[in-house]
């Protein structure tokens, strides 16, 4: 069923079957074993229960649960190997003479492992608190489930940079879901939706600042804990109360199925689990709950509710996480084809083509069908401004309908479908309980058969003397093919890393450091100990012999400020670039706050401009970025500049520089050249447009979008900007007075007169509206330079 109550989910949230038992031990030490069957780990006060639960057919998971079950199920807060079941028949958890504990799959295959290590007595132990201890005689720590959470955070349980939380993929499949809480690298908790398609972080609010969310980033020690009597504190400076706030119930915080952080509490009366406090009250602001092309509906009494937007239909009956499909197809050679329908009280979040204010509905609509992948627009009425702003929309992702919504979403649809859908909303539930998947691999029973096991032996010892003989034979060719791959590594400049490797440098993907359009990117150490920053690309679209040649293009240009690349991933849908790490992070980082002196700043502009020149001029496939911002231009241990994310953008031969035309849109919304809006030839006039931008917040400590780390500045539209600077620069006598009124307050008095006025006049000539008066990256090093040799 599509509706999920909370309180159903709270008694429905990982339970499971109770697992038939005859032995029960406190303790386990070097030797034992627990059995999928008989044997199971109880703590002192009786609460938890520590063994193996059925998760399906002839499945079973090592678990921690309370002892105490409702209705005949468990309430599981930990789990050792919920993504990989195992046989219901001579698997086991054993405590190895080692002092490793190590989870087998039909006594064959290892599935877990603590990967410890003790010379001395250990023991297994489980505590009044449900953290499962593996500790030496002395009392000394060798590995605690505490450590590794689930989904699950018990009190007094810490949450720190190393956890995370991921919830189960459903009611009925334990296994990892769709939704995550962590510490981001801005030391912030955030909640994250990572979904078949698409990644978003959904709380704190995302277009909030972090202040406004009452968070804050300036506290680096990243830890949180929920305590005994019901009263959460993280070092974000989130906290808050249980409604039952007291020493007292059971409780536990869990993301829970639906993507919300709850606090359930037991209630001894009844028997049974109850939310008494959860992150928000609105289960559709939750991103993700009903795919693409779908609206979440929220009713208190009724609960949640999804639906497909007219003229799509669902795609997977049995998961409204895959969303909705189109029932039609759209021509994006004929306008006239296409029509609009509208949506009352309904918003859809993110994934804008571009800002557009000021817009009239003819002109929004016009602009829609411009694109072939804008799936419709919203329009909304800015009360600041007094006029209306298009939002025009690539995805119709994260919409939910609410009467707070005043503003329309038109929906693009066929022409002859617009008069057909206008009146009706096609309404599909689920045909099912909320089921999603259940495990996929069930288990055959194990047949003892001596039989079967000499001709396996046979089987095996005449595969093994094939394989030696293919070995020898071979061996000559397989020593060329490794040549051969030197030699392409050494021709290319780059390394080629499987999959594999990227995933153990960057620990699972676990240390994230910037993201963007293009893709995530995360810290990872490479096998050579060098450190590096590795970009996980959002779409694999490209075969693998087209990836290379572009990245291969992109590996020849090399120039002190842009970034170097050192490597790629191209495996399966993987796509991948390793580069080089950039110690203090992206200029959008770093701009607002006090690292950069008038000095620094001054380089980084300089050093950008001869970056973007090469790109322009001088490399031997010219690259127009598309996307020049603060956070695209990181700094080094010396806070010297360097260009990334170029070259995916567009490729261009030398003829066709000046007069490219592109199929979408391209940039960040604040950086925009207008020739973007008007529909104009793109060149590299677009980047020299973006690096003014850049400049006028360099120098200004005025934002010319919302995005940046620091949130006390001030944010303004860029042509406003760009108004506000030539407005207060005139040419006078009183020029020095005036340039003093519009630098960053943090910066005023300490910097060079000469050297501000020229960047000044630089950046308003970079910003102009028109391409034609804007100069090339090339005259713009050159009016640095020359300022600094008339020196």
């Amino acid at each position: 069923m599509a509706v999920l109550l909370p309180i159903l989910l709270s008694s429905l949230f990982l339970s499971m079957p109770i697992p038939s038992s005859s032995t029960t031990y406190t303790t386990l030490t070097k030797g034992s074993l627990l059995s999928t069957q008989d044997v199971l780990i109880s703590s002192p006060d009786g609460i938890f229960t520590a063994g193996f639960l059925i998760v399906g057919e002839n499945s079973y998971c090592f678990s921690i649960w309370f002892t105490e079950a409702q209705d005949g199920n468990y309430t599981v807060v930990w789990m050792a190997n919920r993504n990989q079941p195992v046989n219901g028949k001579h698997s086991g958890l054993s405590l190895q003479d080692s002092g490793n504990l190590l989870l087998t799959d039909a006594g064959q295959f290892s599935v877990w492992t603590s990967n410890t290590n003790s010379n001395s007595s250990v023991q297994l132990k489980l505590q009044d608190n449900g953290n499962l201890v593996l500790s030496t005689s002395d009392g000394e720590f060798l590995w605690q489930s505490f450590e590794f959470p689930t989904n699950t955070l018990l009190p007094g349980q810490l949450f720190t940079s190393e956890t995370i939380l991921v919830s189960s993929r459903s009611t009925t499949n334990y296994s990892s879901g769709f939704y995550k809480l962590y510490f981001d690298s801005d030391s912030v908790l955030h909640l994250r939706y990572e979904g078949p398609e698409i990644t978003t972080v959904y709380w704190p609010d995302p277009w909030l600042n972090i202040w406004d969310a009452g968070r804050s980033s300036f506290n680096g020690s990243k830890i949180a804990v929920l305590d005994e009597s019901g009263y959460f504190q993280s070092s974000d400076l989130l906290q808050f109360y249980t409604s039952d706030h007291g020493i007292g119930p059971l409780r536990r915080l869990v993301l829970d199925v639906d993507g919300s952080l709850r606090v359930h509490s037991l209630d001894k009366a009844n028997g049974s689990w109850r939310v008494t406090w959860v992150h928000n009250s609105e289960p559709c602001k939750i991103h993700g709950i009903c795919g693409t092309n779908s609206l979440c509906i929220y009713d208190p009494e009724a609960g949640r509710k999804c639906i497909c937007i007219p003229g799509y239909r669902m795609i997977n009956q049995m998961d409204w996480s895959y969303g909705c499909e189109p029932d039609f197809q759209v021509s994006c050679t004929n306008e006239s084809a296409s029509g609009f329908i509208q949506l009352l009280h309904v918003e859809y979040y993110g994934y804008d083509i571009g800002y557009f204010p000021n817009s009239s509905l003819e002109s929004c609509k016009s602009l829609c069908l411009n694109y072939c992948e804008c799936k419709g627009f919203q329009y909304k009425f800015d009360l600041t401004m007094g006029y209306y702003s298009c939002f025009p929309k690539t995805i119709l992702f994260n919409g939910y309908r609410s009467q707070n919504f005043e503003d329309p979403i038109y929906i693009r649809l066929p022409a002859l479908n617009v008069t057909t859908l206008q009146n009706s909303d096609q309404d599909f539930s689920l045909q099912c309980k909320d089921q999603v998947t259940p495990i996929d691999r069930p288990y055959n029973k194990i047949k003892q058969d001596r039989v079967k096991s000499y001709l396996w032996c046979t089987l095996g010892v005449g595969a093994f003397e094939i394989i030696c003989l293919l070995t020898y034979l071979f061996k000559t060719q397989w020593r060329s093919i490794a040549r051969i791959q030197g030699y392409l590594q050494v021709a290319t400049g780059f390394r080629k890393f499987t999959y594999a490797e990227l995933k153990k440098a960057s620990r699972n993907f676990s240390k994230e450091i910037g993201r963007g359009g293009s893709g995530v990117v995360y810290k990872g150490v490479l096998s050579d100990s060098r450190v590096a920053a590795i970009k996980y690309l959002k779409e694999a679209i490209q075969g693998e012999a087209e990836f290379l040649a572009e990245i291969r293009t992109i590996g020849r240009l090399n120039h002190m400020n842009l970034i170097e690349i050192w490597g790629y991933c191209a495996e399966g849908k993987h796509r991948l670039l390793v580069y080089e790490y950039m110690e203090h992070g992206s200029l959008a980082k770093n701009l607002y706050s006090d690292k950069l002196d008038w000095k620094k700043k001054y380089e980084i502009a300089l050093g950008t401009a001869k970056g973007l020149a090469y790109l322009h001029e001088e490399c031997l496939e010219w690259v127009l970025h598309c996307d020049v911002k603060p956070q695209n231009i990181l700094l080094n241990s010396d806070y010297q500049p360097k260009v990334a994310d170029f070259g995916l953008s567009k490729l261009l031969n030398r003829s066709a520089i000046d007069n490219s035309m592109f199929s979408k849109i391209r940039g960040t919304r604040g950086y925009m050249a207008p020739e973007w809006v008007f529909n104009l030839p793109i060149t590299s006039k677009v980047d020299v447009y973006s690096y003014g931008i850049v400049v006028l917040e360099m120098i200004t400590g005025r934002r010319s979008t919302g995005n940046h780390a620091n949130d006390e500045s001030i944010v303004v539209e860029p042509r406003r900007l760009v108004t506000w600077v030539k407005g207060n620069i005139k040419v006078t006598d009183e020029r020095a007075s005036q340039t003093k009124d519009i630098v960053d307050p943090t910066i005023k008095g300490d910097f060079d007169m000469r050297r501000m006025e020229i960047l000044i006049d630089v950046a308003l000539k970079c910003a102009e509206e028109d391409k034609d008066a804007r100069p090339t990256m090339r005259q713009v090093v050159d009016m640095l330079l020359h300022q600094d040799c008339n020196e």
